[in-house]
């Protein structure tokens, strides 16, 4: 009997319309992250800078199964309007790519259970398909403010 092997990245992508420092200054501001997500767990940010490098750590007030917590996050990846990614202590990342495309920029998302010691674990759970659901989510949320605020800048 063979099992079937379960992703350990999960990736969605969409094109804004919109260069890619437009996109990356939102993903780059952790105080704008509760505006694009769309899992509908993280609150707000309570501290952190106003511009996310590599590095950098801030704080986010979440909700989950209706307990709030807060959890810090650490910038594990960076490349100015190319990559930015993000873990908190279970290691995991969420991690977005940027490529310059005709009509825009080109945005994937991933949840990358590949740094997380407990990846085993994880993929015999519901959280890649909560995680896949939530990018499904989050990836419109974020071209719908990106392109507004292009759209506000222009007026």
């Amino acid at each position: 009997m063979s099992s079937v092997p379960r992703p350990l990245q999960i990736s969605r992508d969409i094109v804004i319309a919109a260069p890619p420092s437009s996109v990356f200054s939102v993903l780059a501001d952790p105080h704008r992250h509760a505006d694009f997500d769309g899992s509908g767990t993280v609150r707000t940010v309570v501290s952190g800078p106003d511009r996310l490098s590599m590095d950098a750590t801030f704080k986010a007030a979440m909700k989950l199964f209706g307990v709030r917590y807060r959890i810090v996050n650490t910038v594990v990846e960076f490349e100015a309007d190319r990559r930015i990614a993000w873990c908190h202590p279970g290691k995991h990342r969420w991690r977005y790519e940027l490529e310059q495309v005709d009509g825009g920029t080109r945005v994937t998302e991933t949840f990358d259970l590949s740094t997380s010691p407990v990846r085993g674990l994880l993929v015999r759970t519901p959280w890649p398909r909560w995680n896949a659901e939530g990018i499904e989510k989050t990836l419109p949320r974020l071209k719908t403010l990106v392109e507004n605020a292009a759209v506000t800048s222009h007026s």
